[in-house]
Protein backbone atom coordinates (compact mmCIF):
# COMPACT_ATOMS: atom_id res chain seq x y z
CA UNK A 1 0.00 0.00 0.00
CA UNK A 2 2.85 2.41 0.77
CA UNK A 3 3.92 4.09 -2.43
CA UNK A 4 1.08 2.50 -4.45
CA UNK A 5 -1.35 5.28 -5.39
CA UNK A 6 -4.24 3.00 -6.36
CA UNK A 7 -4.51 1.26 -2.97
CA UNK A 8 -4.06 4.49 -1.03
CA UNK A 9 -6.87 6.18 -2.97
CA UNK A 10 -9.09 3.08 -2.78
CA UNK A 11 -8.63 2.83 1.00
CA UNK A 12 -9.29 6.54 1.44
CA UNK A 13 -12.44 6.38 -0.69
CA UNK A 14 -13.79 3.39 1.24
CA UNK A 15 -13.05 5.01 4.61
CA UNK A 16 -14.57 8.33 3.50
CA UNK A 17 -17.70 6.44 2.45
CA UNK A 18 -17.91 4.69 5.83
CA UNK A 19 -17.39 8.02 7.63
CA UNK A 20 -20.25 9.50 5.62
CA UNK A 21 -22.40 6.44 6.29
CA UNK A 22 -21.81 6.78 10.05
CA UNK A 23 -22.56 10.51 9.81
CA UNK A 24 -25.83 9.82 7.97
CA UNK A 25 -26.87 7.36 10.70
CA UNK A 26 -26.12 10.00 13.33
CA UNK A 27 -27.95 12.73 11.38
CA UNK A 28 -31.06 10.56 11.02
CA UNK A 29 -31.00 9.62 14.71
CA UNK A 30 -30.28 5.96 13.92
CA UNK A 31 -27.32 5.64 16.29
CA UNK A 32 -27.57 1.94 17.13
CA UNK A 33 -25.75 -0.98 15.58
CA UNK A 34 -27.46 -4.02 14.15
CA UNK A 35 -27.62 -6.96 16.58
CA UNK A 36 -28.16 -9.81 14.12
CA UNK A 37 -25.86 -12.79 13.61
CA UNK A 38 -25.02 -11.79 10.05
CA UNK A 39 -23.55 -8.46 11.23
CA UNK A 40 -21.54 -10.18 13.97
CA UNK A 41 -20.18 -12.70 11.50
CA UNK A 42 -19.29 -9.96 9.01
CA UNK A 43 -17.46 -7.91 11.66
CA UNK A 44 -15.65 -11.04 12.85
CA UNK A 45 -14.46 -11.97 9.36
CA UNK A 46 -13.24 -8.42 8.68
CA UNK A 47 -11.43 -8.28 12.03
CA UNK A 48 -9.66 -11.58 11.26
CA UNK A 49 -8.73 -10.31 7.80
CA UNK A 50 -7.30 -7.04 9.13
CA UNK A 51 -5.33 -8.90 11.82
CA UNK A 52 -3.82 -11.06 9.08
CA UNK A 53 -3.03 -8.06 6.89
CA UNK A 54 -1.33 -6.26 9.78
CA UNK A 55 1.44 -8.84 9.73
CA UNK A 56 2.10 -8.03 6.07
CA UNK A 57 2.38 -4.24 6.33
CA UNK A 58 5.51 -2.61 4.95
CA UNK A 59 5.54 0.85 6.56
CA UNK A 60 4.24 2.68 9.62
CA UNK A 61 1.69 4.58 7.51
CA UNK A 62 0.11 1.30 6.42
CA UNK A 63 0.11 0.05 10.01
CA UNK A 64 -1.58 3.25 11.16
CA UNK A 65 -4.29 2.84 8.52
CA UNK A 66 -4.98 -0.80 9.35
CA UNK A 67 -4.96 -0.19 13.12
CA UNK A 68 -7.57 2.56 12.68
CA UNK A 69 -9.71 0.28 10.52
CA UNK A 70 -9.29 -2.54 13.07
CA UNK A 71 -10.32 -0.18 15.87
CA UNK A 72 -13.46 0.81 14.00
CA UNK A 73 -14.40 -2.76 13.12
CA UNK A 74 -13.87 -3.81 16.74
CA UNK A 75 -16.09 -0.94 17.86
CA UNK A 76 -18.80 -2.17 15.49
CA UNK A 77 -18.40 -5.76 16.70
CA UNK A 78 -18.66 -4.78 20.36
CA UNK A 79 -21.75 -2.65 19.81
CA UNK A 80 -23.35 -5.38 17.72
CA UNK A 81 -23.04 -7.69 20.72
CA UNK A 82 -23.88 -5.17 23.43
CA UNK A 83 -27.64 -4.58 23.64
CA UNK A 84 -27.89 -2.61 26.90
CA UNK A 85 -26.28 0.62 25.75
CA UNK A 86 -27.85 4.04 26.31
CA UNK A 87 -28.70 6.48 23.52
CA UNK A 88 -26.03 8.88 24.78
CA UNK A 89 -23.37 6.18 24.66
CA UNK A 90 -24.45 5.17 21.17
CA UNK A 91 -24.33 8.77 19.93
CA UNK A 92 -20.85 9.20 21.40
CA UNK A 93 -19.63 5.95 19.84
CA UNK A 94 -21.13 6.88 16.48
CA UNK A 95 -19.19 10.19 16.63
CA UNK A 96 -16.05 8.23 17.51
CA UNK A 97 -16.71 5.97 14.53
CA UNK A 98 -16.99 8.98 12.19
CA UNK A 99 -13.72 10.41 13.50
CA UNK A 100 -11.91 7.07 13.25
CA UNK A 101 -13.07 6.46 9.68
CA UNK A 102 -12.03 10.00 8.74
CA UNK A 103 -8.59 9.50 10.31
CA UNK A 104 -8.23 6.17 8.48
CA UNK A 105 -9.06 7.95 5.20
CA UNK A 106 -6.34 10.51 5.90
CA UNK A 107 -3.88 7.78 6.88
CA UNK A 108 -4.65 5.96 3.65
CA UNK A 109 -4.00 9.09 1.59
CA UNK A 110 -0.71 9.51 3.43
CA UNK A 111 0.49 6.12 2.15
CA UNK A 112 0.41 7.49 -1.40
CA UNK A 113 3.27 9.91 -0.80
CA UNK A 114 5.73 7.49 0.78
CA UNK A 115 9.10 8.16 -0.85
CA UNK A 116 11.34 5.29 -1.88
CA UNK A 117 15.11 5.05 -1.59
CA UNK A 118 17.41 4.87 -4.64
CA UNK A 119 17.32 1.05 -4.38
CA UNK A 120 13.55 1.13 -4.88
CA UNK A 121 12.84 -0.10 -1.36
CA UNK A 122 10.77 1.76 1.17
CA UNK A 123 12.82 3.93 3.56
CA UNK A 124 12.20 1.65 6.54
CA UNK A 125 13.32 -1.40 4.57
CA UNK A 126 16.35 0.43 3.22
CA UNK A 127 17.38 1.61 6.69
CA UNK A 128 17.14 -1.88 8.18
CA UNK A 129 19.12 -3.30 5.26
CA UNK A 130 21.85 -0.69 5.80
CA UNK A 131 21.99 -1.43 9.53
CA UNK A 132 22.32 -5.16 8.86
CA UNK A 133 25.55 -4.71 6.87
Amino acid sequence: MCGAPFWGVAGAAACAYFAYLSYSHLREGDVGWSHDWWSLLTYGVWIALILGVLSETRCWRERTFFVLVLLNLTLGFVFSIWTGETATTLRTMRKLSIATWALAALASMRTITTPTTPTGKLPEEGASALNAK
